[in-house]
């Protein structure tokens, strides 16, 4: 097994891939829409080249025959690349790991060592999207009770902490990322929306995510 330090070294060696959608509730048809974000990502690294081999970075989502598990496993085959997972620690979420999906995947880093890795290039920075975070559960949450509906459950900001850290970290580590979504229309109450975290703390770039649009539709 891996050392801490090995995992991250070797993750160093990619370019990642972090693809963000709904779950097994998503009713179309997996292979679709990763037709969609295969022709997407590929466009895109033709004018913006991945320095580096590609890796899908998954987030510990189960297998289910539709959603976000699903498109990426299709996605993995069709660009004949490798994954890799981060995990929830157990005493986060101990049923986390167990059940996340590892097809294809080649090594595994829980989520404090991602906060490990990236707490030393930037001392402040899980502090910083932590606070991003909770500002926007709360600004979520008061609009929901003003409408009469309950708040969003409470394991929304360990997930949505952990899809922010994971792209950041995956970013320093690596010297570059691609960001794709499943959905050209993200409901904004999901934990996919956090991804407006990382963007507005200027930790994410614009240019590294790929609109989900089909490419006769899209303009780049």
């Amino acid at each position: 097994m891996l050392s801490e330090t090995e995992m991250i070294d070797t993750l160093s060696q990619y370019h990642p891939l972090i693809i963000e959608g709904m779950g097994g509730y998503d009713p179309r048809d997996p292979s679709t829409v990763a037709a969609v974000i295969t022709k997407r990502l590929q466009a895109h690294w033709l004018s913006e080249p991945a320095s580096k081999p590609i890796l899908l970075v998954t987030q510990g989502d189960p297998y289910e025959a539709n959603g976000i598990s699903a498109i990426t496993r299709v996605v993995a085959d069709q660009l004949d690349i490798s994954r890799a997972l981060i995990f929830l620690d157990p005493e986060i979420a101990d049923y986390h790991a167990p059940d996340a999906d590892r097809y294809k995947v080649i090594f595994e880093i829980s989520y404090s060592q991602m906060v490990g890795a990236l707490q030393k290039q930037q001392p402040s920075i899980i502090k910083n999207i932590e606070t991003a975070v909770d500002d926007l559960l709360v600004e979520k949450n008061t609009r929901r009770l003003n409408n009469e509906r309950p708040a969003l459950p409470a394991y929304y900001r360990i997930f949505a902490l952990l899809q922010e850290v994971t792209k950041v970290s995956c970013k320093q580590i690596c010297n570059g990322i691609t960001i794709a979504h499943t959905s050209s229309e993200i409901s904004d109450f999901s934990v996919s929306s956090f991804y407006r975290v990382g963007l507005s703390l200027g930790l994410i770039d614009p240019k590294e995510m790929v609109r989900y649009e089909k490419l006769t539709d899209a303009s780049s």
